[in-house]
């Protein structure tokens, strides 16, 4: 493992994978209501993915201070351009690197992807051109702002006149990446919709992506294995739901 020390706060560390000489990357987000980074959530899930061959970070952005506005963004633009600058040192194919995550951290991979190419929404000095993800890859996120937000994670983010520039599904442009996403109908803290409204909006803007419902799972799975596990939360294995690993890792391998 390596770690970066990221600025506007928050930790880079990386996964490396074995196999390909060049190999897509993918940069965790982990989730925790923009109040913490779930531990179940980052260096497993980094670890599961590099041993299917990708090349696997995990963004430990800060969720110090409320409200955050903009510097969980700012700090997963910094790690995109990271991992693209060293492309050649960590063996990745710099045309091929993923953001991702869970619930909050899904959140904001998936805002990453919608306003990328928007200069307001990073540091002045940013170079889009770096940052610019190519994929994403979204376990039960958090989406909207509206009626079936998670009100916390937007609480957490803006003063609440503010949050629905936070609303992804109300920011995606055909200039977002292609899309993987996944959720569980049973989910009673981030609701299904959620993804719903997402997948809506990237269809609208002809937008590559492949959605997985599963029927039954709490949220929070993470890997739905073992290691994951969260027992007192209902949180318990479940090989059914534990396949989007494999679809994911899969889905990145393509060129889309």
């Amino acid at each position: 493992m390596e770690h970066f020390a990221m600025p506007f706060g928050g930790r880079l560390t990386r996964y490396p994978a074995a196999g390909a000489a060049v190999k897509p990357a993918l940069i965790l987000c982990p989730g925790g209501g923009y109040e913490h980074c779930s531990i179940r959530e980052g260096a497993p899930v980094a670890r599961a993915f590099a041993r299917l061959g990708i090349e696997s970070f995990v963004l430990e952005y800060d969720c110090e201070k409320p409200p955050l506005g903009l510097r969980p963004l700012a700090a997963l633009s910094g790690a995109v351009a990271l991992v693209r600058r060293n492309a050649g040192r960590f063996g990745v194919n710099e045309a091929r690197i993923a953001v991702g995550g869970f619930s909050a951290g899904a959140h904001l991979a998936a805002l990453h992807g919608a306003v990328w190419e928007r200069a307001d929404r990073y540091p002045a000095d940013t170079d889009l051109t770096l940052h610019k993800p190519n994929a994403l890859v979204l376990g039960y996120p958090v989406v909207t702002a509206g009626d079936a937000g998670h009100r916390g994670c937007f609480d957490r983010l803006a003063p609440r006149e503010r949050q629905a520039d936070f609303s992804v599904e109300t920011l995606v442009t055909p200039a977002m990446p292609r899309a993987f996403l996944w959720h569980t109908l049973d989910d009673a803290t981030v609701p299904v919709e959620n993804t719903l409204l997402l997948e809506a909006a990237l269809r609208a803007a002809g937008i590559s992506h492949e959605v997985h419902l599963f029927p039954h799972g709490t949220h929070g799975l993470a890997l739905a294995d073992l290691e994951t596990a969260d027992p007192q939360k209902g949180r318990l294995p479940d090989r059914h739901v534990g396949r989007w690993l494999a679809l994911a890792a899969e889905w990145l391998k393509e060129q889309g």
